[in-house]
């Protein structure tokens, strides 16, 4: 399931990149399928430094009818980097069932959509709740990504890749 959603992803990235005229938005939504929702959301809240703009719920019926799922009603929370109308959306949704695949140590482990690049104002900040919430930085440390841009590399709870990007 996690790997359809993050296919479908790449596919309407592309499609994002090829015809921009066809989209009434420039942004583009991704959802996540995560194991423990709360968790994921006190991650990209309290670590990654997101915000929680919103949710909503579809019913069990409505995901069978529309072949998002089999037997699940999905309840998805919607993060942004910023609480704009313009800002992308990253949708975490729970199924309450646990991963059927293991967690990935590297990108190069399997398939699909692995990783999402951040490029953030100053990384210290970041890394300072990152070592708060004893998140391990992948990277091992900032490295450096140009004259003024620093690097690092941390993983969500269910195994995403994030890069962080930007000056120390």
């Amino acid at each position: 399931m996690k790997k359809s959603l993050f296919s479908l992803s790449l596919i309407l990235l592309a499609c994002f990149s090829m015809a921009q005229s066809n989209f009434s938005k420039s942004a583009i939504g991704v959802g996540v399928v995560v194991e423990d929702l709360e968790k994921s959301i006190d991650f990209y809240t309290n670590v990654i430094g997101m915000v929680k703009t919103g949710g909503f719920s579809v019913s069990q019926e409505k995901c069978t009818d529309l072949g998002l799922t089999d037997s699940y009603q999905l309840d998805v929370t919607i993060m942004k980097l910023e609480d704009t109308e313009e800002a992308s959306e990253w949708k975490l949704m729970s199924l309450g069932t646990k991963a059927r695949h293991p967690k990935q140590k590297f990108m190069s482990d399997d398939t699909g959509m692995q990783y999402i690049t951040l490029m953030v104002k100053h990384i210290q900040p970041v890394l300072d709740r990152i070592e708060k919430h004893n998140v391990k930085v992948l990277s091992g440390k900032p490295s450096q990504n140009g004259e003024n841009s620093f690097f690092v590399l941390v993983q969500d709870p269910d195994g995403t890749f994030i890069e962080l990007i930007g000056p120390m």
